[in-house]
């Protein structure tokens, strides 16, 4: 039991004891005239590598022993290279080699803290039982988790190129052309004039403000004039005009001079493209897109120049992830579905940011989540 709680301790502290490597201490030149010595990477003769065998002590802990009789010297408890490793491998395989000085130093105070806690019988109690069990519980679900993604990591040929064939649109990749239509055209009305009459004081008084904003029938006519050029500009591009000289009129038309996109759009997949301009893949080369709506933003026209199915050994490697991460995600969900919470209990289920029910009181923050 006691070993448990340890590796679960371990667990949560090596996630604060990531040391950084310390800092290469800068060396002085040598003064004018004097000889440089050798550097370590270039000196001829190096240290012999310090070679530590299965059943050497690597940790030595002093007058610390499991029999209470012993004392002083007497009591020393020795953990030798296979027992360190065999215990650092559990918790985190490959461990680089600057951090494993400051794991044993942890492993090492836990093993003191946990037999004191064991002598004061702080093992008995139903506080530490129902720890261990949370504890156990995280641990092993780690563990299945691990498994799962090794499992959904087993993806045969058969099954890459069985999804390929199923999905080979989604691996057409083309070379595009796009304008982009501003939905409005920017309004800067005039700053208001002194009123006729004014005097000469209250002319030189008076500080330009900000022009007026621009009214609703501005703004109406302002979007009605960018949909009617969008109609247009479609029916050029249909004809052949070059996209690029189309797209400096949308954006001078639209108030942006000087500020005109690229028209190109290369490599493109289905994937890659808004939902709703996804359409344009099913073009044929040369072949103009229908005006595309995308909100409030304005409107796409699309020109398909070339298409090209990528290959099946191009894209293996992303149907093998494709296909490892959905197995994962399914096999995960099995466990999500199927719970039952009682309202009466726990409270109507709220999603994040929505305010508690009237009248409810806002929790109690009893520290963090158990997870």
């Amino acid at each position: 039991m006691r070993s448990q709680c340890l590796v679960y301790l371990l667990l949560v502290s090596m996630a604060y004891g990531q040391a950084a490597p310390p800092a290469t201490p800068q060396t002085a030149p040598p003064a004018a005239g004097a000889q440089a010595e050798p550097s370590a990477s270039t000196a001829p003769d190096k240290a012999p590598e310090v070679k530590v065998g299965p059943d050497d002590a690597v940790i030595t802990l002093k007058d610390f022993c499991k029999d209470p009789a012993k004392k002083g010297d007497a009591c020393t408890t020795a953990i030798d290279r296979a027992q360190f490793e065999k215990v650092m491998n559990g918790l985190q395989p490959g461990m680089a080699p600057p951090l494993r000085r400051n794991f044993a130093t942890r492993y090492s105070l836990y093993l003191k803290l946990s037999s004191a806690a064991e002598q004061r019988g702080l093992d008995k109690g139903t506080t530490f039982e129902e720890k261990m069990n949370w504890a156990r519980m995280q641990i092993l679900s780690q563990e299945l988790s691990s498994a799962l993604q090794a499992d959904s990591q087993k993806v045969s040929d058969e099954d890459i190129a069985e999804y390929y064939k199923k999905n080979v649109a989604n691996y057409e990749q083309a070379s595009l052309q796009r304008i982009f239509i501003p939905r409005t055209r920017q309004i800067v009305n005039p700053v208001e004039k002194p009123k006729a009459g004014a005097t000469a004081n209250a002319k030189a008084s008076a500080k330009p403000g900000p022009p007026p904003p621009p009214t609703e029938a501005q703004k109406k006519a302002a979007e009605d004039a960018m949909t009617k050029l969008a109609v247009t500009l479609r029916a050029r591009a249909a004809k052949g005009e070059d996209f690029d000289k189309l797209q400096k009129e949308a954006f001078v038309a639209a108030g942006l001079p000087g500020n005109a996109i690229n028209t190109k759009v290369e490599k493109a997949r289905r994937a890659t493209l808004p939902a709703n301009h996804q359409a344009v893949m099913d073009l044929k080369a040369g072949e103009v897109s229908e005006l595309i709506t995308d909100g409030n933003n304005g409107y796409y026209i699309y020109k398909m120049v070339s298409k090209e199915t990528l290959t099946l050994e191009a894209v293996s490697p992303e149907i093998r992830k494709i296909i490892s991460s959905q197995r994962y995600r399914d096999s995960m969900q099995g466990f999500q579905k199927d719970i039952d919470l009682n309202d009466a209990y726990f409270g109507t289920p709220r999603g994040p940011g929505m305010p508690p029910p009237r009248g409810a009181k806002p929790a109690a923050d009893h520290g963090e989540d158990p997870d």
